[in-house]
């Protein structure tokens, strides 16, 4: 059995002994003898191959109300500082220690594409034009509040420390105080969010992850990315290059979510630009003292005439115009009117006497000066820009077909919506060839389509780029992307804005590759988009809607045919992933999924969004974002230059055979079974689920409705507090179990085999079956369920699940789960003793809840402790949803 390398485990151990330190001194007696022998209890019924859990049962029953909170906060907090120990582990892999994660290096990458094959003319252009997008999302979906992750990460700080040999005593002593201090500040901190962000919190957050990681993540990634490519090319990095951008959804997505308002927007722009002012403040008055130099270019001595130091000189003039558009953004935030005299609001006014002074010291001999922070600056001015983040607006097509069909009616030309497709969209070009405004003076429209169209005013104010793409939810015909453009272009809008229709559903995937077909055909549409289209994929919903194994087939056949498609129309397509962090929202490892694309899907353009825990995951620390945009861009280079091979024809039949049962078998539950929507109610915390407050957007996309209406993330994160993980297996364990009765598991091997698609499904589908507990969900039924009926169907969907691991470690030709992974089946091992007591309580909370509720009131403590486990199950598990 593989174990935690010594050096994680010692860090587990040692922030394990000092939490119980801080709940030794909790008042209240005897809490912390409680907690040990709880977790002593579930440690033991672990070992109990076939054990009941009856002891750790018995003593949670027998908790009082007031023990409640310090139990559930006690593993919580345990299982946060695990993923803390986790997390600088895989930061501390990069200084020598061995790992099975370890992240392959440029270098290492670029040396295997050109022993490939590749030439170096060939390599160095496609890293000089890469694009790799972040978009972040809705980042308070982490249920962590902020000021307990500032914690997190000045533990990570301390931990960093502590590794190092040349310590004396006395600063051993004192980091070891702090780091203790730290746990302590962690015990006594209340970690569940009382109030629900706004919307522009969580703006702020996105921002708070540039500021505290990126900002300096970026410009070392991009140094190291540098010198790889002078090491494989003779040639470096362009200085204006930017294969790294960010964007962000944060204050732009209002799809679903009535909080986000075109004011909302418009304070988000502005605050970018107050942030964007502040950091490169920062920047600017550090450069003034690094560069005293005198000697300088002709050019640049026009420019600073006879200042005895002239590159002081420039950056002092610069300065003074961060602090003004500073103090206008500032105002603007406040409604105040704002003098926007010569503030910076194009990128090219900040990065011109910035590349003015690096050519000066290139031209003088100062190159190494030239490649110091100054070339930091550059960089990230070329990345983040002046807006700092990359806006994207989603809003649904509906709105945006309300919206014209109430401008048609009120000038008399008839009813839009009745029209046919080929009708909207002539009248649209026509309108969009035309010249004259097509709104009215007064006109008043009703109050939904003001929001939009003042919506489109906003963002017809700002420069180009402060904007990332205009999503259209729900989008499935040439007219959806038609009439934003006109809209667009009604506010105000100069310049043609990225328009990406989103294709979520089974059918509107099946429909993508005809429906963009007949936009190229629009020769004002092929002007427009000047030969670059984006195109986005929904993950989370296809996979709510039609299972998560038809769901990874459909996407893939859409990518391949959308590719297709755009080639044939001479477009360069970038395929936009509507990721979430889950198996069951189309997440994973972010290498291994960018390496099993089709083939040409991914040409040298990669957009993905990142949301909720995932961003802390990945993002969170410099040296970790360091390490993840290494990874990323790696996986997109490589599957640039040296794509997949096609799939077989014959494993395309095999997967269509696959997938018409699975389809079938998930939908006769999911749609089809009258037990099932009662059976999820009342056996997972979906309903209680609103108790958190996670984010701005409501859980459903409308105040009432069935599982349909039901957002992905809540959809999977109950599914996961339970451990039944119905998501991502249901269907795959009927398809599993008909290809191993019709001899088809041969097939399946070689596919796995061959082909990186199949592969990746398969063994996130391991993954995820690993994460699921047969006993923990049958615990849940027997404490919450009373239909008999509902029993019934759960035994059914329990022995699914055990057959759906049975005929996955046939075709793997596995004895257990995760042989290949046992670092992650170890961590699994580790963090069960902590889980388990949690589900136990959340269950019998969630039963104490429900009959309080009855009675017209839920007693604080219970509503409390119920929020802490679904807190404490998502950091067991890694993920909310």
């Amino acid at each position: 059995m593989t174990e935690l390398h010594p050096d994680l485990r010692e860090n587990v151990r040692m922030l394990g002994e000092l939490l119980g330190q801080s709940i030794r001194r909790y008042p209240g007696q005897d809490c912390y003898e409680l907690i040990e022998e709880i977790r002593a209890a579930a440690k033991a019924d672990r070992r109990q191959e076939s054990g009941s859990g009856q002891r750790l049962v018995n003593l949670l029953g027998k908790l009082r109300d007031d023990e409640l909170l310090p139990v559930t906060r006690a593993f919580n907090q345990f299982l946060n500082l695990a993923n803390l120990a986790e997390q600088y582990h895989g930061i501390r892999r990069k200084r020598g220690h061995q790992s099975d994660l370890m992240v392959e290096s440029l270098g290492e990458v670029f040396d295997r594409l050109k022993t490939g094959g590749v030439s170096p003319e060939e390599l160095h252009q496609r890293v000089a034009d890469l694009r790799i997008e972040f978009v972040l999302t809705a980042h308070p979906t982490e249920v962590a509040r902020r000021t307990l992750i500032m914690k997190y990460d000045e533990m990570s700080d301390c931990l960093a420390q502590l590794d190092h040999d040349d310590l004396m005593p006395a600063e051993s002593d004192e980091i070891a105080c702090r780091l203790s201090q730290l746990v302590t500040e962690a015990w006594h901190t209340d970690e569940i969010r009382h109030e629900r962000p706004t919307a522009v919190d969580e703006a702020k957050w996105g921002f708070a992850v540039i500021e505290n990681s990126l900002w300096q993540a970026l410009p070392q990634f991009l140094r190291s990315l540098d010198t790889s490519l002078q090491g494989a090319t003779g040639k470096g990095l362009p200085l204006q290059a930017s294969p790294i951008r960010i964007a962000s959804w944060m204050g732009g997505d209002r799809d679903g979510n009535p909080n986000v308002t075109h004011k909302v927007t418009r304070k988000v722009f502005l605050l970018g630009r107050w942030m964007a002012a502040d950091l490169y403040l920062r920047d600017i008055q550090a450069l003034r003292a690094e560069l005293s130099m005198w000697q300088a270019s002709d050019e640049l001595k026009k420019v600073a005439g006879d200042s005895r130091e002239p590159y002081r000189h420039v950056l002092a003039e610069l300065r003074e115009r961060l602090i003004k558009t500073r103090d206008w953004a500032e105002a603007s935030v406040n409604g105040d009117p704002a003098d926007a005299a010569g503030i910076l609001f194009e990128n090219e006014d900040f990065t011109g006497p910035l590349e003015l002074c690096y050519r000066s010291l290139v031209a003088c001999g100062l190159e190494t000066i030239a490649n110091g922070p100054l070339l930091d600056t550059i960089r990230r001015a070329h990345t983040f820009g002046l807006p700092l983040i990359r806006l994207d607006i989603r809003q649904e097509a509906s709105r945006h077909a309300e919206a014209v069909a109430e401008m048609v009616d009120y000038l008399g030309l008839g009813d839009y919506l009745s029209w046919s497709e080929q009708e909207r969209q002539a009248f649209l070009v026509r309108e969009l060839q035309g010249r004259r405004p097509m709104v009215p003076r007064n006109w008043e429209p009703s109050e939904p389509v003001r929001e939009v169209l003042a919506t489109c005013e906003v963002v017809a104010q700002q420069t180009p780029q402060a904007l990332g793409s205009y999503v259209i939810s729900m989008a499935s015909k040439p007219s959806d992307v038609l009439s934003v453009i006109l809209l667009l272009r009604e506010s105000g809008m100069k310049y043609p804005m990225r328009v990406v229709p989103l294709f979520e559903t089974l059918d509107d995937l099946r429909g993508a590759p005809d429906s963009m077909a007949a936009l190229y055909e629009v020769e004002w549409y092929r002007e427009y988009c000047q030969g670059r289209q984006e195109v986005m994929i929904g993950y989370s919903d296809s996979s709510k809607d039609a299972g998560q194994l038809m769901a990874a087939w459909a996407q893939y056949q859409a990518q391949e045919k959308l590719t297709h498609v755009a080639s044939q129309y001479g477009v360069h397509l970038t395929l936009f992933h509507g990721r979430g962090g889950t198996v069951g929202r189309g997440g994973g490892p972010a290498n291994r999924a960018i390496l099993s694309q089709p083939p040409g899907s991914v040409n040298g353009s990669f957009r993905i969004t990142e949301q909720g825990e995932m961003i802390r995951f990945k993002f969170g620390l410099p040296r970790l974002a360091v390490q993840s945009l290494t990874l990323y861009t790696t996986a997109v280079i490589e599957a640039t230059l040296a794509p997949p091979p096609k799939p077989e024809d014959s494993w395309r039949e095999t997967m269509d055979w696959l997938t018409e049962r699975s389809l079938k078998a998930y939908r006769d539950v999911v749609r089809e079974n009258p037990d099932f929507v009662p059976y999820f109610r009342q056996v997972t915390p979906e309903q209680a689920l609103g108790k958190l407050a996670l984010g701005s957007r409501p859980a459903r996309r409308k105040a009432t409705g069935g599982v349909e209406s039901l957002r992905a993330i809540p959809w999977i994160f109950a599914w996961t507090q339970m451990r039944l993980m119905l998501p991502s297996w249901l269907g795959s364990d009927v398809a599993l179990e008909a290809a191993a009765r019709d001899n088809r598991l041969p097939v399946l091997r070689e596919m796995m085999q061959g082909w990186p698609f199949f592969r990746t499904y398969v063994d996130m589908l391991e993954m995820v079956l690993a994460k699921a507990d047969l006993r923990i969900a049958s615990y849940y039924e027997q404490t919450l369920l009373d239909d008999d009926r509902l029993k019934t169907l759960g035994e059914s969907l329990r022995a699914r699940l055990q057959g759906c691991i049975q005929r996955l470690l046939e075709l793997k030709e596995q004895k257990d789960l995760l042989e290949d992974e046992p670092v992650f089946a170890h961590s699994m091992r580790v963090r069960n003793p902590y889980t388990d007591p949690l589900h136990y309580l959340q269950a019998e909370l969630l039963k104490r809840d429900r009959e309080s509720e009855g009675k017209g009131e839920v007693p604080e403590l219970v509503e409390r402790a119920l929020k802490v486990t679904m807190a404490g199950i998502a950091a067991g598990m890694r993920n909310t949803g």
